[in-house]
């Protein structure tokens, strides 16, 4: 293990995908104050261009590219300029995602494949491309994000749960496929956040009330609250966790 402190990524470039506001945004933040360069994405160029403006602000070395995860010729065109214009990729995060809450018996099939693709179809494409220069580095460092509902159940959301299940195996295959290159592979998975994502949920008495009695930490979770997290799924401090869904939900899988 390298003499810096082992949280550093001085010196590394992280790609995150989703990332001009929440999680995605919080997640780079984090990366540029461990030390690394990032390279915001999102589909939309004006709030990726505000986003990556308000973080270079802080003295960030930060790159903005906009293309949509779920197109393979976008995704192949954007990380070849990523690789030749800006610099090798050594962290990816897949963290573009989106929710379509529905009756399930009613859920449309369209709505269905649009999340699969999203969440599953787009972590697939993303980092099979970007795999491509970590192996011939001999390195990298891929993390997923999945959700506590990986693993639990909520009426209405059953489709965003399958999808997350699936990212979360899909780590645990890419993990075992790509770790003889040298490359560590492991999910996030969130509980409840205050992003703009849950706004409406936030503004749900009910709702509100639900996550705070069903999290023992008894609150929602600040967006800032991930970075840590994501941190040390991306440095040295992980060497040898690979395969691992990391949950950051104040408790709220541990219990019933």
């Amino acid at each position: 293990m390298p003499a810096t402190h082992p949280f550093d990524l001085t010196g590394k470039r992280a790609l995150v995908t989703g990332s001009s506001r929440g999680l995605g945004l919080a997640m780079a933040t984090a990366f540029a104050r461990a030390g690394a360069a990032v390279i915001l994405n999102a589909r939309d160029s004006v709030a990726l261009g505000a986003a990556a403006a308000d973080l270079a602000a802080t003295g960030a070395d930060v790159k903005a590219i906009a293309f949509d995860v779920t197109s393979e010729d976008s995704v192949t065109e954007a990380v070849a300029h990523c690789e030749s214009e800006i610099g090798p990729i050594d962290i990816l995060v897949n963290n573009a995602g989106m929710q379509i809450r529905g009756p399930l018996e009613t859920y449309p099939m369209e709505s269905f494949e649009r999340l699969l693709a999203t969440h599953v179809t787009a972590t697939f494409a993303v980092s099979k491309v970007v795999v491509q220069g970590m192996i011939k580095r001999g390195q990298g460092r891929i993390i997923n994000i999945c959700s506590v509902l990986t693993d639990i159940a909520r009426p209405g959301a059953a489709p965003y749960g399958a999808a997350k299940a699936a990212v979360a195996n899909l780590t645990r295959g890419m993990a075992a496929d790509w770790a003889r290159y040298g490359i560590n592979v492991n999910g996030l998975a969130p509980g409840y956040f205050r992003t703009e994502l849950n706004t409406t949920l936030m503004a749900d008495p009910a709702f509100d009330a639900w996550v705070k009695g069903r999290t023992p930490m008894g609150r929602w979770a600040e967006v800032e609250e991930l970075g840590g997290a994501a941190v040390f799924l991306a440095s040295p401090a992980s060497s040898f966790v690979n395969g691992h869904i990391l949950y950051v939900d104040g408790g709220l899988t541990a219990v019933v």
